[in-house]
C-alpha cells in the first residue's frame, strides 16, 4: 500500500529531519573534536612520563643552583642516562616535527611520487587532511625521534668516525622503521594501507638513509669547524643548510624510492620521471622544506620543553585549553 502524507504532515516531520541531521552533524563534530583532544592529552601524558623533558622538571636542577656539593666532582652522565636522555630529547623534537610534517610532507611527497608543481600540491592540501595526517605524524614521530636519538647515542660510545656513524645510523634506522616509514608514507598520499607492502622499497630506500646519514655526519662536522655558531639562531641556521645539504646529495636514492613507489596503475615511465625538470623540483623543494621545518623545529624545541613543564605542573589549566583547541578544531573540520 502506498501511503499519501498531507501538507500538515509534511511540515510537521521536516523539521524533524532537519533536527535529527542536525544532532548527527553535532556527534561528527564532538567525535572529531574528541581525537584531537586525546591526542593531545596523549602528548602531554607522553612527554610527562620521560624524566628530564622540560627545564621546569624534577629531574633538572634550576637555573643557578650547582649541580653537585662543593668539594664533590660530578661524576660523568652513564650509558644508560645517556639513552633515556636522548629518548626524550627525541620525544620532544617529535612533537614539533609532527606538527611541521603534518602540512609539509603531503606536498613533499606529491612531488616526489605524482611530479606535481608546487602549485597543483599545494591546492590538493586542505585543514582536514592536515589534521587528520597530524594523528598519524605524532604517533609515528614517537616512535622514529626517539629510536633514531637512541641508535646515535649508542654509537657515539664507538670509536667510529661521525660520518661512518651516520652510514650505520641510516642502515639501522631504516632497517627497524620502514614500515612505519611506509605506512606514514601512504597515509599522506591517502593510498591504501597494505601490510605486504611496508617494506616495500627496502633497498632505495636505505641507500638514501645511508648516504643522507652520512652526508649529515661530513657536511655537519665542516660547516660546524668552519663557522663555529655560538647563538641558537646560527646554530639552527647552520642545522638547516646541513640537512639542506644532506637532502640534495641524497637525493638520487629519494628519487628511486620515489619511482619504486609509483602505484601500477598510473606508474609513469622512466624517462618521463626522470626528466630533469622534475627532478630539480622535486629536490630543490624538498630539501628546502626540510632544510626550514627542521631548523624551526630546533629553534621551537627549547620552548616546547618549557611549555611542556609549564603544563606538568598546571595540569587543569592545560587540559582546559586542550579542550578548547580541540572544540575549535573539531568545528573547523566540519564546515
Amino acid at each position: 500500500q502506498v501511503f499519501l502524507l498531507s501538507s500538515s504532515q509534511v511540515a510537521r516531520i521536516l523539521p524533524l529531519r532537519i533536527f535529527l541531521r542536525r544532532r548527527k552533524m553535532a556527534r561528527s563534530a564532538q567525535h572529531g573534536s574528541g581525537r584531537v583532544v586525546l591526542v593531545a592529552a596523549a602528548v602531554v601524558c607522553a612527554l610527562h612520563g620521560l624524566p628530564g623533558m622540560s627545564p621546569l622538571s624534577a629531574t633538572r636542577s634550576p637555573l643557578g643552583v650547582a649541580m653537585v656539593d662543593a668539594g664533590e666532582e660530578a661524576a660523568p652522565p652513564s650509558f644508560v642516562t645517556k639513552v633515556v636522555g636522548a629518548a626524550a630529547q627525541g620525544a620532544t623534537a617529535a612533537t614539533v616535527a609532527a606538527v611541521l610534517s603534518a602540512v609539509t610532507e603531503p606536498i613533499v611527497n606529491r612531488l616526489l611520487v605524482k611530479r606535481m608543481t608546487f602549485g597543483q600540491a599545494y591546492n590538493e592540501i586542505t585543514f582536514k587532511l592536515v589534521s587528520n595526517f597530524f594523528l598519524t605524524t605524532f604517533p609515528t614521530n614517537m616512535l622514529k625521534f626517539p629510536v633514531f636519538e637512541v641508535i646515535n647515542i649508542m654509537l657515539s660510545f664507538t670509536s667510529l668516525s661521525g660520518s661512518v656513524r651516520g652510514v650505520v645510523n641510516g642502515w639501522l634506522f631504516c632497517t627497524i622503521m620502514l614500515p612505519v616509514t611506509n605506512y606514514r608514507f601512504r597515509k599522506s598520499m591517502g593510498w591504501e594501507i597494505n601490510p605486504a607492502l611496508l617494506y616495500q622499497a627496502y633497498v632505495p630506500t636505505v641507500t638514501r638513509d645511508i648516504v643522507y646519514g652520512w652526508a649529515r655526519g661530513f657536511v655537519g662536522g665542516a660547516l660546524n669547524s668552519a663557522l663555529a655558531p655560538e647563538s641558537a639562531l646560527g646554530k639552527a641556521a647552520v642545522f638547516g643548510i646541513v640537512v639542506l645539504a644532506a637532502c640534495i646529495i641524497s637525493s638520487p636514492g629519494n628519487e628511486w624510492r620515489g619511482y619504486t613507489l609509483q602505484p601500477k596503475d598510473r606508474k609513469l615511465p622512466f624517462a618521463e620521471y626522470f626528466k630533469p625538470v622534475n627532478y630539480v623540483r622535486s629536490t630543490g623543494v624538498g630539501a628546502t622544506i626540510m632544510g626550514i621545518a627542521l631548523m624551526i623545529g630546533m629553534l621551537v624545541t627549547p620552548y616546547a620543553e618549557m611549555l611542556f613543564g609549564y603544563l606538568k605542573e598546571h595540569m587543569v589549566l592545560g587540559l582546559g585549553v586542550l579542550v578548547v583547541i580541540g572544540g575549535v578544531v573539531g568545528a573547523v573540520m566540519k564546515q
